[in-house]
């Protein structure tokens, strides 16, 4: 099978190329208007076992000649900016239903995904596919919206974003499509009505948690101009509103677009497309923070006996796997039609031709992991169940019966404190034990409607803390208060262990900084089918706080909560 990519050296294609080059019965075409850095970009991919051709394509050419040339079975046009194509912005679709070649693009311009239709009846009469916005938004998220959505009488609701990491480094035509809708206005559902929205003046902040998985830190995300607010509308037309969002970090570069997006709504600057590199500098050079991306799509409506239902369903990748994300859809149909599953004839956004199980099997090998959230069901469940989601059920039996309606608990445990000072000082402020070896300890938990209380005692010696879920910045993160301080964590299920890792603190309300933080290593496990439990806190001043760890078993009465997430219910292929 031979693909032309069109764009190939340039960042999505290149990712393209890259997610498909380990496939040997492909021949990719590497096209775009330089030769000479279609050449290189080959020469520079040591070990593809598909074969790589570099090719000249330019679109302002003959399309015809440089087709009938190359001859390829399925062109993917990964250049853009396609909200900047103007007048005659098909011609490339067009040129290849006259040439007999299947297409399929990037697009992430709603406008330019939504009129791909108008060549629905040519295509299907010779016998091509020619789909539009194969990337995350609108593919992904449609999928995503299925499945969320499968035993649900009515969806109201739409909602979703995707946070890149701040190191995915960011191609010139994207930040060139960027700013140039940015404060522009664009069409949208909003309570049940046609509406108007302009990207980057539009804000809602969000947690991506899949569960059990340390989240991404709360991320501000924007409107922004994508197919979704179109083909979802098409897919869903009882939604009453539909909203998708960017979280680009660092947020302090997020709000001066934000800035400069209210600037151009409010006609005092007509465009920043002057600004795009300037954009593209500033994107790929002020960066920090974790290279850790993700996406959500948050849905809202009823069962089929109206009981209201909210569901969310989140992807966390690590490191270099995220910024391939977008170009997956690609990836999966190609290898779809190598093994003679071909889409359907027809020219069409694509957000039926993929499922969640078709990305689930490329995430499979990567460290890309979702999840999904009953956030309904999960408003009566025990504090840790609700947090933890779905990863709830997959904890050892002994955990969950510690955090499922247990009163007391009685065990052995050893503590230690450190010597230095400052440290002994903050012990003795929190109320922590003496050191002692093999004492007794005694755990209380009283939980009400929005807290657990935890009352320790340990050889006699006591101290207690609350717990609660924490919202705004700390949402999805188990906040624990000692006194005046408060210390955000995040609750990451492992192989029979459940990890508390801090990822936010503050004294009194008001946020300090994580790097004047204290360290803290804190676990629960089993062993010989036996609770236990190790805290250790410490402090680049101080050194060892404390630590204690031992052992625990119930002795009061525990409930047995289940979650049943969307994860769970059959599939929504279509047929």
């Amino acid at each position: 099978m031979k693909v032309l990519i069109v764009g190939g050296y340039g960042t999505f294609g290149g990712r393209i190329v890259e997610l498909l080059e380990n496939q040997p019965r492909l021949t990719l075409i590497i096209a775009g208007r330089s030769l000479a850095k279609a050449d290189a970009y080959c020469g520079n991919r040591h070990g593809a076992e598909a074969r790589l051709v570099p090719a000249q394509f330019d679109r302002d050419g003959d399309l015809a000649a440089q087709l009938a040339s190359l001859r390829p079975d399925t062109m993917v046009d990964a250049s853009g900016p396609f909200q900047a194509y103007g007048e005659g912005r098909y011609r490339v679709i067009e040129a290849c239903i006259a040439q007999g070649v299947n297409y399929l693009d990037l697009a992430d311009g709603s406008d330019f995904v939504a009129g791909v239709s108008a060549y629905d009846a040519a295509a299907r009469e010779t016998g091509l596919f020619v789909l539009s916005g194969v990337s995350s938004f609108p593919v992904l998220t449609a999928a995503a919206v299925r499945r969320l959505s499968l035993d649900m009488a009515r969806v109201e609701t739409i909602r979703g974003g995707i946070a890149p990491s701040p190191f995915a480094g960011v191609g010139e035509n994207v930040i060139r499509a960027i700013a140039g809708y940015t404060g522009q206005p664009v069409q949208l559902a909003r309570d049940g009505e046609p509406s108007q929205g302009h990207p980057f003046t539009e804000q809602m902040r969000y947690t991506i948690a899949p569960p059990g998985r340390l989240p991404l830190r709360s991320t501000l995300f924007s409107l922004v101009d994508v197919p979704d607010l179109r083909a979802l509308a098409d897919l869903w037309p009882q939604a009453q509103t539909i909203w998708m969002g960017a979280g680009p970090v660092p947020e302090v570069l997020h709000r001066a677009l934000i800035g400069l997006a209210w600037l151009v709504r409010a006609g005092l600057v007509r465009s920043l497309l002057p600004l795009a590199s300037l954009m593209h500098w500033a994107s790929n050079r002020l960066r920090w923070g974790e290279h850790r991306g993700g996406m959500f799509v948050a849905v809202e409506g009823a069962d089929r006996s109206r009981t209201p239902v909210r569901r969310s369903w989140h992807l966390l990748a690590e490191g270099n796997d995220g910024p391939l994300i977008p170009s997956m859809a690609v990836e999966a149909l190609v290898r779809k039609a190598l093994d003679g599953h071909m889409p359907a004839p027809g020219a069409r956004a694509a957000v039926r031709d993929l499922e969640l199980e078709d990305y689930e099997a490329l995430f499979a090998n990567r460290t890309i992991h979702t999840g999904f959230r009953d956030d309904t069901a999960d408003a009566d469940k025990p504090l840790y169940a609700a947090l933890l989601g779905d990863a709830w059920q997959n904890l050892p039996k002994e955990i969950r019966a510690m955090h499922d309606g247990t009163t007391k608990a009685q065990g052995r445990a050893s503590v230690e404190r450190g010597g230095n000072m400052l440290g002994r000082l903050a012990a003795w402020l929190v109320g922590f034990p003496k050191t002692r070896d093999d004492i007794p300890v005694d755990v209380r938990f009283h939980a009400n409607e929005n807290e657990e209380t935890w009352t320790r005692t340990f050889g006699g010696q006591g101290f207690s803390s609350r717990q609660f879920a924490g919202r705004g910045r700390s949402e999805r993160l188990l906040c624990e208060r000692f006194g005046p301080l408060t210390f955000a964590m995040a609750l990451v299920a492992e192989e029979n262990r459940l990890s508390l890792v801090l990822r936010r603190w503050s004294i009194f309300g008001l946020k300090l900084p994580m790097w004047l933080c204290p360290r803290s290593t804190s676990f629960e496990s089993v062993e010989h089918g036996r609770f236990r439990f190790h805290v250790e806190i410490s402090h680049p001043l101080t050194g060892l706080i404390v630590r204690y760890r031992g052992w625990l078993e119930s002795s009061g009465p525990h409930g047995s909560s289940t979650i049943v997430s969307p994860a769970a219910l059959p599939s929504s292929r279509q047929p």
